[in-house]
């Protein structure tokens, strides 16, 4: 019999599979308000994010599968996912490293994404350490590995605390010099996932500039200033309030799609980064970060053509990622903050997502 999983009514058998020859689990962390957090560690995916609503009833904030052969087959391939070596793009999928020139998998119109076509989204993580309140992570990316050099050592934990915060650590090494950009691509709905949009959820994004795209999402270089612009979420503005409005970015991305460069006095400060709220539920998510940018994804591609958690359907724009993370083709524009690990220096970020209520 399929033993029910918790408050989200995922099935814990669903997800037992052998993936590449690794064995693949459904992961459940809990606090002592009743939050729940459930992760697979395939892709290292989030699966289900319960948290309480304003009258106190669970409502899953994040988008996602019922069983492990719904991700390996997916549309969405990175719902929930940590995406890397790379997150986000890189221009022609080229970049030169120390004099020699690197030709990565293109996935993504002209460009490579996400990490290739075998990004860290689908591969099995080792489960290293679980507790009530949290899971270790970890992974050893090949030197070679959908092109990227050096043998890529990384540790991620998953913490739910007991004042209602999500929060995600990251922590690489490598033997080679290589590029390295981590996220996590979960998909938010604050209304409850399969809500048909996240237009009336109010935004603010601490951040006075962005990065604009060509048509292929590949940024120019300069940040220019989100005043005047759709783009300006200093002060709170719902996501639905501009996003048609007639502005070459948002036809570029179908809506949002673009990375915010935060307001930061420090490279390795850790700051807040922003506001999501659901006036539906009350639910309230601030996140903080140790990035220098978070790309903001209004879920603009995603069709509703597939059933998702509890045979809800997914249509355009009825999520927000919030992918705290390194600047899209960072590698090729110098005058960004780097993303080149050396074989003696240790990455480590931090990305905090703490859950609240308002009237």
């Amino acid at each position: 019999m399929n033993k029910l999983y918790g408050k989200s009514g995922l099935l814990v058998d669903a997800f037992k599979k052998m993936v590449d020859g690794r064995q693949t689990g459904l992961y459940t962390l809990t606090n002592e308000n009743g939050c729940e957090l459930a992760v697979t560690n395939y892709g290292a995916k989030i699966v289900s994010l319960m948290v309480p609503d304003k009258n106190g009833t669970l409502v899953d904030v994040v988008l996602g599968h019922n069983t492990i052969d719904e991700y390996l087959t997916s549309e969405e391939a990175y719902f929930g996912a940590i995406c890397g070596r790379t997150a986000n793009r890189i221009a022609n999928g080229r970049f030169t490293l120390e004099g020699k020139e690197y030709q990565l998998a293109i996935n993504n119109g002209p460009n490579s994404l996400h990490g290739g076509i075998k990004g860290f989204n689908a591969v099995v993580w080792e489960v290293k350490k679980l507790t009530g309140r949290s899971i270790e992570l970890f992974y050893l990316s090949p030197d070679g590995e959908e092109g990227f050099p050096g043998n890529l050592a990384v540790t991620l934990t998953y913490i739910l605390t007991d004042d209602n915060t999500l929060d995600i650590h990251y922590k690489a090494t490598t033997d080679k010099s290589t590029v390295l950009n981590l996220t996590n691509h979960s998909y938010f709905n604050l209304s409850g996932q399969g809500d048909p949009s996240v237009g009336d959820h109010l935004l603010v994004i601490n951040a006075d500039s962005y990065l604009p795209t060509d048509n292929t999402a590949i940024p120019y270089g300069d940040a220019e200033p989100v005043k005047r612009t759709p783009f300006d979420f200093t002060e709170p503005h719902t996501i639905g309030e501009r996003i048609n409005d007639d502005f070459e970015q948002l036809h570029f991305g179908k809506g949002y799609d673009h990375n915010y460069v935060l307001n930061k006095n420090a490279a390795d400060e850790y700051i807040y980064a922003g506001y999501c709220f659901s006036p539906k539920t009350g639910i309230k998510m601030e996140i903080y970060t140790t990035e220098p940018g978070m790309q903001v994804y209004t879920g603009n591609w995603m069709t509703g053509n597939f059933e998702g958690k509890q045979g809800k359907r997914y249509p355009a724009r009825s999520a927000v990622c919030f992918e705290t993370q390194h600047f899209p083709d960072s590698i090729n524009k110098p005058e960004y903050p780097s993303v080149v690990l050396q074989p003696d220096d240790t990455f480590e970020s931090r990305t905090t997502y703490r859950f609240s209520t308002e009237e």
